[in-house]
């Protein structure tokens, strides 16, 4: 080892140039991390099978890291030097982008530390320009690299320095120096998308340069200076949200509690105008500064801009804080969809390039500048861009082309555009991914090992398994059973079982499907399509639980008293299943009902299935009736399906119907997750993936509580059950739509439910608000989701510990597992987004084939005023939207003797539970939860989504009779009661019988050991009640839909 000085030139927290002496090391053995090399190293080599091996320079790292990214090009070693640069010169979020690479090993490339290697270190020059000993060091790294494998491999060099090129090009043969696009052209000719990338990129650096001198914004501070403001409570630190309605001029800073240093502060920051937004994009990280109380504003309260809102104080809300944004914390710069404008407002930038302002599909992202030479060509093409920078002398960012994703409009070019929006990037799984896959053919199905057999549990001859899916359902991840068990000390018992698939059997972690799934994090569903998580083989096929095959599963199985449905014991392990019947939910509700159903027998007579459904159902109402008590809410989804024909055409939108059996399925997966949720905890308390939902802000159920005091209801929000209480009692007997709004609006003011580690976060913030749980992961979709993947890997070792096979430690540091759950959330926001992006695609396809002037019209419901309109909810196909009463040209709707609907001149009044237009001809009023008769078509949009218009046909509703009188209401008949009114009586009558029970006693007994480990009482139980009013139970079929809180 050789010590040396490294002299570094740095700035001080008040702008000073300091000159630091720090001791280098260098070192004769630093791994090269070569397959060629004979030492061995750690972690991930080169290949050996690649032509050559590529170094690229400090600047082609900085710049052309995107064409680095190709996983064509292989067989690349970065050096320390460019590594260093990078993380210099480009900010924290291009080096983790760098380092994710590096880490990635379906990416062929390797860290070298020339800087420590004793004969490829260069020491800097006096006078010697930083760029040019940047580059002489990487070229030494090259010679180095090359000798040390004795020319085994030919070493490229690429860089853009052409003095380098003509400098270093012949001094070593073996190592060669060429431009980026001379080693483009040379060994990739038909890589054709890395060749328009690097002429964009390469025109967007040209064009940096060009910059007027004049300001536009304000400098944004230095981080030295925002870090202490922040500290200080100064300045408050969150991330941008930009209203869709309004992109140009509002934006809220939303913040967590830890980053707020400022006690009066207790709200969104308001950030108005683009001066104050001063460059930040949504998404981004910012510092924002209050603004004094005289300047704060309040939210715009009318709709979408544009449609004739009248300007003033009248249509906005109470003022709120207000900021502007001094500084960028972090930029969240993401891919964008744009599309380029018109011939005629291009801009002539030189002979053969154009400089245009392109606008994004997204309307929160401002217009982004690009030089290009496809102007013309790409007129009405959806491209992707990049943003590369936003001086404070330009109006615009700049930003370069990345690909081209087809002609706007077309239906494959729109689903891309929503995938890349929502940052999912989805490739075909590669030959290596599919080379661990095991072989399944129809000729040669996949058996089972007969060595796995001696080491599960066999439950094919013993148990009666079967599955509940949508219909089609190819990745079924979750089976069921429920049997009796010959009677115990206490008497009869019953057990129920859950069996998801064993994926982690099959997926190995570390493996490169492990890290493909690992990446994904979730299956993508849209209207049309999905994204599998998983190979096919697997997903589809092998780990899919299909009817008729042995498979494997872990098994979650209680063992029950068949009276109290109390806990007696909890077995949880791997089993080998076969499923005897393969239901869809109609089928298994009309089995339930007593209907003709077709169902093939296979190892089980049909009553025996019969009989396995009916105890099921009782279960699970036992199970909820449990939740119910403690605070769960029953949350109402607008849940709408596309019905496609063979070419993928949309043929009609079904609402989903709902079904006592989807309640019954969600309930048993609850259960088990929930116990499996405690068991990973118990056994590693730091280092357990969970998912907790927090609290929604109280501020958030605005909207529901003004909505519901319109009609004389209160809701109580201080807690779950206190809210899960007021919206069962808020029940019109005369609409069952004004409850189902209630809970939409309910449901829209909740918090996102997330996963998290354990060890970084307090135990009294694990509880699920929406299922009324201490305890709750995701254990039951493995094959779908990644979380899963990891809660099985970790139930996997906690049972491995109490068999004694190995001591309790988790695969994941709590750092790691907190990483990998914020990865995850992400995603499946992403998902979710798209999925719900992807289905308004298909809403305007179905609607825009049919002709304005005569298409039906529909039946819309008011749940929400605004200043110049009202939102509207639309039962028969489950659309939202915005319905306007006063126009762009200032008229209002004046309603006519037979309801008809006119405009014309007037003004509008609006109060809390109304809004009011008067003309010279009278009146009008329209009142929350109103039936109205809507038109709908398609307002379709060059340069973004189409989007849905409303138009009121009628103030009266569409195929119904004239609307109830409000005023006094009576309780609902005996006979109407809905399930949660029976839930509230069977818990009320077993507290009263509890009471009754203790009372005789005298005492409270001693906890028995199942007592205490359950944390359940023995007797009297839900059960016996809940069978007392079963029939009434059942009597609840034409409720209102109801949708159980499973997506959190």
């Amino acid at each position: 080892m050789i010590k040396t000085e490294k002299v570094l030139h740095l700035k001080s927290s008040r702008g000073r140039k300091v000159r630091v002496v720090r001791e280098h090391y260098l070192r004769e053995l630093v791994p090269c991390y070569s397959s060629l090399c004979q030492a061995e190293s750690e972690g991930k080599v080169l290949s050996a099978d690649v032509t050559h091996y590529v170094v690229p320079d400090a600047g082609v790292t900085r710049d052309f890291m995107e064409i680095l990214e190709f996983r064509e090009i292989q067989g690349l070693v970065f050096t320390q030097t460019a590594c260093q640069a990078v993380q210099h010169s480009r900010g924290r979020r291009q080096y983790n982008r760098l380092r994710s690479l590096l880490k990635d090993p379906r990416h062929d490339c390797v860290l070298f530390a020339n800087e420590f290697q004793e004969y490829s270190y260069c020491p800097r020059e006096k006078g010697e320009p930083q760029d040019k000993w940047q580059t002489r060091c990487v070229y030494q790294a090259a010679v180095w690299y090359h000798d040390h494998l004795a020319g085994l491999k030919p070493v490229v060099m690429i860089t853009e320095d052409q003095g380098a090129v003509a400098e270093y090009s012949s001094l070593n043969c073996g190592v060669y120096v060429l431009s980026t696009l001379e080693y483009l052209r040379t060994f990739w000719p038909e890589l054709q998308a890395a060749h328009e990338l690097y002429g964009s990129i390469a025109q967007a650096l040209r064009e940096r340069g060009n910059e007027g001198t004049e300001r536009e914004f304000a400098e944004h501070l230095p981080a030295e200076v925002l870090e202490a403001g922040i500290k200080s409570g100064r300045y408050t630190q969150g991330t941008l949200n930009v209203n869709k309605h309004r992109a140009q001029h509002e934006a809220f800073v939303r913040f967590d509690g830890s980053s707020n240093k400022n006690s009066e502060l207790d709200s969104d920051v308001l950030v108005w105008g683009g001066k104050n937004r001063n460059r930040a994009v949504h998404g981004d990280m910012v510092a924002v500064e209050l603004l004094p109380k005289g300047e704060w504003r309040g939210r715009t309260t009318a709709l979408t801009e544009g449609q004739g809102e009248e300007k003033g104080e009248e249509s906005q809300g109470q003022p709120m804080p207000t900021g502007r944004v001094v500084g960028i914390l972090q930029r969240n710069w993401r891919d964008y969809v744009v599309t380029f404008p018109p011939r005629e407002e291009t801009q002539s930038q030189g002979r053969n390039s154009l400089r245009i302002l392109a606008t994004p599909w997204d309307q929160r992202i401002p217009k982004i500048r690009i030089s290009t030479h496809q102007a013309d060509t790409l007129q009405d093409h959806r491209v992707i861009v990049r943003l590369d920078s936003w001086d404070s002398t330009s109006l615009y960012p700049n930003g370069h082309s990345v690909r081209v994703l087809g002609r706007a409009g077309e239906l494959e070019t729109e689903v891309q555009t929503i995938l890349i929006e929502n940052c999912i990037h989805i490739a075909p799984f590669s030959e290596a991914q599919l080379r661990e896959m095991p072989a399944s053919s129809p000729e040669r199905p996949w058996t089972v090992d007969p060595a796995e057999v001696v080491t599960r549990r066999d439950l094919r001859d013993t148990h009666l398994v079967f599955s509940i899916d949508p219909r089609g359902c190819e990745d079924v991840d979750d089976t069921l059973s429920v049997r009796s068990l010959p009677p115990g000390p206490q008497g009869p018992r019953l057990e129920l079982g859950v069996h998801i698939a064993d994926v982690t059997h099959f997926v190995k972690e570390g493996t490169l499907t492990d890290l493909e799934a690992r990446a994904r994090a979730t299956t993508y569903y849209l209207a049309d399509r999905r994204y599998d998580m998983l190979p096919a083989v697997l997903s589809a096929d092998v780990c899919s639980l299909l009817g008729g095959v042995d498979r494997y599963a872990m098994s979650v199985m209680w063992d029950l008293d068949a009276q109290t449905l109390q806990v007696n014991r909890v077995w949880y392990g791997r089993t080998l299943i076969r499923s005897s019947y393969q239901l869809y939910y109609e089928q298994a509700q009309a089995l339930l009902n007593g209907e003709e159903a077709e169902v093939p027998e296979l190892d089980h007579k049909l009553s025996h299935l019969i009989e396995a459904l009916e105890t099921l159902t009782q279960v699970a109402r036992h199970l909820r009736a449990q939740r119910d008590q403690g605070g769960a809410l029953e949350l109402e989804g607008v849940e709408v399906r596309a019905q496609l024909d063979e070419d993928k055409n949309i043929t009609a939108l079904v609402p989903r119907q709902p079904l006592e059996v989807h309640e019954t399925v969600a309930e048993c997966m609850i259960y088990a997750n929930h116990w499996v949720a405690r068991k990973i905890q118990e056994r590693f308390p730091q280092q357990a993936l969970l998912r907790h939902h927090p609290p929604p802000r109280q501020e958030f159920f605005t909207q529901l509580q003004d909505s519901a005091r319109a009609l004389g209801f209160t809701i109580d929000t201080r807690s779950n059950k206190a809210l899960a209480d007021s919206l069962d009692q808020a029940v019109d007997p005369q609409d069952p739509l004004v409850n189902r709004l209630l809970r939409v609006m309910a449901t829209q003011a909740m918090s996102n439910a997330l996963y998290f580690s354990t060890g970084a976060c307090p135990v009294d913030q694990y509880y699920h608000y929406g299922l009324a749980l201490d305890r709750y992961t995701h254990f039951t979709s493995p094959i779908r989701r990644y979380a899963d993947v990891i809660v099985h890997r970790l139930l996997t070792a906690a049972i491995a510990v109490e068999e004694g096979a190995r001591p309790a430690k988790a695969s994941a540091s709590n750092k790691e597992l907190e990483e990998m759950a914020q990865h995850i959330n992400n995603k499946n926001r992403a998902a979710q987004h798209a999925q719900k992006v992807s289905m308004e695609l298909f809403q305007c396809l179905y609607f825009r084939d049919k002709d304005p002037e005569t298409a039906e019209c529909c039946d819309a419901v008011i749940y929400a005023i605004r200043t110049n309109g009202v939102l509207v909810f639309i039962p028969q196909y489950g659309l939202k939207g915005a319905l306007y009463l006063r126009n762009r040209e200032g008229q209002v709707v004046r309603v006519s003797q037979d309801g008809r609907c006119v405009w014309e001149a007037g003004s509008l009044q609006r109060s809390l539970d109304h809004v009011s237009t008067t003309t010279a001809s009278g009146t009008s009023t329209f009142r929350l939860f109103q039936h109205v008769t809507v038109r709908v078509s398609v307002q379709t949009s060059r340069c973004h989504a189409d989007t849905l218009h409303l138009e009121l046909v009628s103030n009266r509703a569409h195929r119904a009779p004239e609307p109830p009188d409000r005023t006094p209401r009576a309780a609902p008949p005996q006979g109407t009661r809905g399930r949660s009114q029976l839930v509230q009586e069977v818990v009320r009558q077993a507290e009263e019988a509890l009471l009754q029970a203790e009372e005789k006693k005298g005492r409270v007994s001693e906890l028995s050991k199942e007592e205490r480990e359950f944390r359940q009482s023995k007797t009297p139980n839900l059960y016996s009640l809940l069978e007392e009013v079963r029939e009434q139970a059942l009597l609840d079929l034409t409720a209102s839909a109801r949708t159980c809180a499973t997506s959190a």
